[in-house]
């Protein structure tokens, strides 16, 4: 993985949204840390949208309706999800300034969040860039089982509505490899992301206040 520090630039969302365009991201160390870092990973994290795998289960659970789904509602929440400590993650590389800069990008129409809720609580959800055609995962969260996954499934659908063409997760987790997830070379990413920044893709393809049923979510899969 490669990665560099910014201390001798002043990083704004016109900058991020470049350089994500270059295929490069920003990192914190942790959430006490107020510097940035750019990650290139040499093995880049993607999701297939057209080999995208829904578990069994999780489709039950996604027909069932016992969570509703909202877009672009709460970003301040989602993003304060994300960088909650968690059982299998004690510390955040969400730091003021990442918020900061998202919460820009959100109010510019670059960033977006899908929000997972219960009886009108936020229980999980997730946040990300899109950019033309290729939307960059940033981090989900749940604080009930199966919320984060509700949301992934959610998302791809709507990335596969409004047709995108490149998902980013910047890496390969358990969690994420069981809906497809894999690791491509850096070159192969580039050629991707290429392409993906020839078109434009239509976030709102459903528009941003549809509740949709768990069965139209899994037929645009």
């Amino acid at each position: 993985m490669t990665r560099s520090a910014d201390d001798t630039i002043t990083v704004t969302p016109e900058i991020l949204l470049k350089a994500y365009a270059a295929g490069i991201f920003p990192m914190a160390e942790d959430a006490d840390d107020p510097s940035l870092f750019w990650v290139e990973p040499r093995e880049r994290g993607i999701i297939p949208l057209d080999a995208f795998h829904v578990p069994k289960r999780l489709a039950r659970t996604i027909r069932s309706e016992e969570f509703e789904v909202r877009i672009d509602w709460n970003f301040d929440a989602v993003i304060a999800g994300c960088a909650a400590p968690a059982v299998d993650r004690e510390k955040t590389w969400i730091n003021r300034r990442i918020r900061d800069l998202y919460g820009q990008l959100f109010d510019a129409g670059f960033c977006h969040t899908v929000e997972v809720y219960r009886d009108s609580r936020l229980v999980g959800g997730l946040y990300g860039v899109r950019l033309k055609g290729a939307f960059f995962g940033e981090s989900m969260f749940h604080t009930e089982r199966d919320a984060s996954k509700v949301a992934l499934v959610h998302l791809v659908a709507r990335l596969k509505r409004g047709g995108f063409t490149l998902l980013d997760t910047q890496f390969v987790t358990p969690h994420l490899a069981q809906f497809g997830a894999i690791e491509i070379p850096r070159r192969s990413y580039k050629q991707m992301l290429r392409l993906a920044m020839e078109h434009d893709g239509d976030w709102y393809a459903w528009p941003k206040g549809l509740i949709l049923s768990g069965e139209e979510v899994l037929a645009a899969l």
